[in-house]
């Protein structure tokens, strides 16, 4: 209802007014400015929290209520307010009376005092929380629902109020007369519950008068500066994140959550929200600057302070050193996106084979009508395209499988899980022949009958540990099915070994593909939905849990496995490897509200009290995949802005590749690189060529909006678009025992072998954000002349057993890669399984 000079000017006596002028029996404010008028009450009636939200004070009148953040004050025409109805408060007064009364009271909790009549109102309510009302209130009876709530304050009003509190608000002061509380308690006619705008109050120990609340503009956390009342859009948020502090909202609870996850701007409205973003969010919102007084709700946090209003916002805005820098490299600095070669399949899976070739596996039986479920590339064929792609078979389903390469001499690929029935239980080995160019002849070998898991699982992890073995670790049984929180060794353990994991069970269903890598101490960590833990390699008892991962600004609760899928990887190891390492994990998302995570997160598990640190992304992704590189930098693409992993369960591709460089300072990491014009969704994979790109294939979404994608891509590293000669090597030992001194002869054509690098690159397989396999090492090496002497790594716990692309590097420009085999086969994988319908290698 409009009102005599309009919102900001509404009083209570306005409000009704018009309303009564108008023919309606009820007039009800509300948000300090708003007057609304009926005949009849609909939606509930009364608030369940009774007055404790209608604490906005009037915008033409200071002296009483106006409802408050979706709470009304209702007043009824012709006769008296509704029951709970609120009396306006008086006029204010400057009183500075002492308390002359004690109070009538008997039996008060040990330690509980009056401390005099308060008078109400003056600035809003002095206590701010209220009870409902009761017809047999009693001092004793609201002091000790005080106590029961666990406040030390309690006030008494118009003989059936109750308040409580932990301090006297608003400036409260003494009443000139103490006589003036003289409303006699509606359960006890000889006790005094205070009076019109009068409140009796007793609290345990001496009371604290606040004054009225004030902007906060000293005492700030970090850089943060008060830039101003400011107006929040009807129609759409200022900022992106929202946070509700119901009992602790305060600008230093409220700008600390901000910068602590890279947001420069923020502030505060209600009394109880607040909100994250960035500068650039109130300039395109249009909001405009308010007279500070505007803002006029109490901190829900801290009564002493203000935090913003109704639809306005106490604005802050951080002035110190930038909270992150992101840099735009443009031209061959951004690199670029290639289209490879048109796919024969929709891939859900990709692995680098040692024969220089390049496997898919694809949902077979659920795929398309004409699939074999494999295929390999070969791209020393991409002129002849009758060799370039050679079509493999698998028995069972592996859609949502596991892959890595093993560490027995051949680097023959395994395969686990997968889609439901048989194929959960699914052990598929495949023996990569031939060379690039040279035709391959093996196929995936598999027999569940013989060789299988203990348990089906879908949506597992597999990991080569210390000892050669291979770990298995969660899942769900089949499509949908139950959790299988547990984790089993291959080859089986004679009598077999299925070890229960209970922090799995507690966190299903979004802990699956959960994170795994072997650190230097042997120990194993486990990153599993917003936990992480290190496991000890023999009995995998857990070693230690560490802090939770953080989340989304506005939700601890996000996670980072799927289906509210991230990414993860290791940090570069370095000789002589005595430095911690880290692991990182990018991306994810939350539950429910499906808002995709906008940070990276990254910790050094082995050191005494490890924390995590965050860096914020350029954007927001979940689903991404995360490449490293031979030059010890790490590509970030993939993935949508919004929504979890699944079929039509996402949207906005989030078409922008970003470049992570560990090398350079914390929240400086980051380029903004290249785009692509393919959505790669769920689910899609990213893997290291050997001439350094990144294989992108895959994307299956299935949302009736992007294409099932058979497009393989590639993304060019700048390294690849300086027109600059790679370097290269020739080496006839490929096989490398732990400490070893290896030979290569190198040829460089930009810099010497003083400046050059060599690396290791783990064999990787690539599925929903998890790359399995995934290791960068810099190894220790000299040269005299064009020979040049690698030490391999020292032990199976700094390098667990297995295949790594060998790179060398000039002046950041890598040579293309040949695989080398470091550890041996420990586990005795060559001679597994001891079938006749398999085909082993041998020791």
């Amino acid at each position: 209802m409009s009102t005599t000079g309009g919102s900001g000017s509404l009083t209570v006596a306005l409000c009704t007014t018009a309303c009564k002028n108008a023919g309606y029996t009820y007039a009800g404010v509300e948000y300090a400015g708003e007057c609304y008028c009926g005949n009849a009450i609909a939606n509930n009636g009364p608030a369940p929290d009774g007055f404790t939200g209608c604490n906005m004070l009037c915008n033409g009148n200071s002296s009483e209520y106006c409802g408050g953040p979706n709470r009304l004050d209702l007043y009824q025409s012709g006769g008296t307010p509704p029951p709970g109805n609120p009396t306006p408060p008086a006029s204010p007064t400057t009183s500075s009376a002492v308390a002359t009364g004690t109070g009538s009271a008997t039996g008060l909790p040990a330690g509980w005092s009056y401390q005099g009549c308060y008078v109400d109102g003056t600035n809003g309510r002095i206590i701010a929380n209220q009870e409902p009302d009761s017809q047999t209130n009693t001092i004793e009876v609201c002091v000790s629902t005080c106590v029961g709530l666990g406040y030390s304050v309690a006030g008494l009003e118009y003989g059936v109020q109750c308040f409580c509190g932990n301090n006297i608000v608003n400036g409260g002061a003494l009443a000139p007369e103490d006589t003036d509380c003289n409303v006699a308690c509606a359960g006890n006619s000889k006790e005094t519950c205070g009076g019109g705008n009068r409140m009796s109050i007793y609290s345990h120990g001496p009371v604290q008068v606040l004054q009225p609340p004030s902007v906060q503009k000293t005492g700030l956390p970090g850089s943060w500066t008060y830039s101003g009342c400011i107006t929040e859009n009807t129609n759409q948020r200022v900022f992106k994140y929202q946070i509700i502090n119901t009992n602790n909202n305060t600008a230093t609870n409220c700008l600390t959550q901000c910068s602590n996850f890279g947001f420069g701007a923020g502030g505060m409205e209600y009394g109880e929200e607040c909100y994250c973003g960035d500068s650039r969010d109130v300039l395109a919102a249009g909001s405009t600057v308010q007279p500070d007084a505007s803002c006029n709700v109490a901190c829900s946090g801290n009564p002493s302070y203000l935090c913003g209003g109704g639809n306005l916002i106490s604005y802050y805005t951080w002035t110190g050193a930038n909270l992150q820098t992101w840099n735009y490299p443009t031209g061959n600095g951004a690199g670029q996106y290639e289209l490879l070669v048109g796919g024969v399949c929709i891939p859900l899976l990709t692995t680098s084979s040692v024969n220089g070739k390049y496997t898919f596996v694809e949902k077979y039986g659920t795929g398309e009508a004409n699939s074999t479920g494999a295929y390999e590339l070969d791209l020393a064929e991409i002129n002849n395209p009758a060799a370039l792609w050679r079509a493999m078979h698998v028995k069972t389903d592996v859609f949502c499988s596991a892959s890595i390469t093993m560490p027995d001499r051949v680097g023959r690929q395994i395969n686990i899980g997968g889609w439901s029935g048989e194929s959960t239980y699914g052990i598929r080995l495949y023996w990569p022949d031939g060379s690039p160019g040279q035709p391959s002849v093996n196929d995936w070998q598999e027999n569940y009958e013989e060789v299988s898991l203990q348990t089906g699982r879908w949506y597992p992890s597999a990991m080569v540990m210390s000892n050669g073995s291979i770990l298995i670790m969660g899942g769900e049984n089949g499509s949908n099915g139950p959790a299988v929180p547990s984790l089993e060794i291959l080859p089986k353990p004679a009598g077999g070994y299925l070890l229960y994991c209970d922090y799995l069970a507690r966190t299903d269903p979004n802990n699956l593909y959960p994170f795994l890598a072997v650190m230097p101490s042997g120990n194993i960590f486990v990153g599993y939905y917003n936990e992480a833990r290190l496991l000890e390699p023999v009995n995998f008892g857990t070693v230690s849990q560490l802090p939770n991962i953080p989340g989304s600004v506005n939700d601890f609760l996000a996670g980072r496995n799927y289906p509210l899928e991230g990414t993860a990887v290791l940090m570069p190891q370095y000789a002589p490897y005595t430095a911690p390492i880290t692991v990182m994990i990018c991306g994810g998302s939350t539950i429910g509200a499906a808002t995709a995570i906008d940070n990276c997160v990254s910790i050094q598990p082995e050191v005494a009290n490890p924390v995590w640190t965050l860096e914020r992304m350029p954007s927001q992704r979940v689903m991404p995949c995360i490449t490293a590189l031979p030059d010890g930098t790490y590509i970030i693409l993939n993935g949508a802005t919004h929504g979890v992993a699944g079929f039509g369960l996402a949207t906005g591709p989030n078409l922008n590749a970003i470049l992570y460089n560990p090398a350079a300072p914390v929240n400086q990491r980051m380029s903004v690189m290249a785009n692509t014009t393919v959505a790669r969704l769920y689910h899609s994979e990213a893997i290291l060529m050997n001439d350094g790109r990144v294989m992108v294939s895959g994307s299956d979404p299935q949302d009736g909006v992007n294409p099932e994608e058979y497009r393989v891509e590639v993304f060019i590293p700048p390294y690849r678009m300086t027109g600059l000669t790679p370097p290269t090597y020739t080496i006839t030992n490929e096989n490398w025992s732990y400490g070893q001194n290896i030979q290569i002869q190198v040829t460089l054509h930009q810099g010497t072998t003083s400046t050059m690098k060599v690396s290791l690159m783990g064999a990787v397989s690539s599925t929903h954000g998890n790359s399995m396999g995934q290791r960068t090492m810099f190894p220790a090496f000299t040269c005299a002349g064009n020979t040049c002497t690698i030490t391999a790594p020292p032990n199976n716990k700094v390098c667990p057993p297995g295949w790594f692309q060998l790179f060398i590097v000039d002046n950041g420009n890598p040579s293309n890669a040949q695989y080398v085999h470091i550890g041996g086969d420990p586990a005795s994988l060559g001679n597994w399984p001891n079938f006749p319908d398999f085909t082993v290698p041998g020791m």
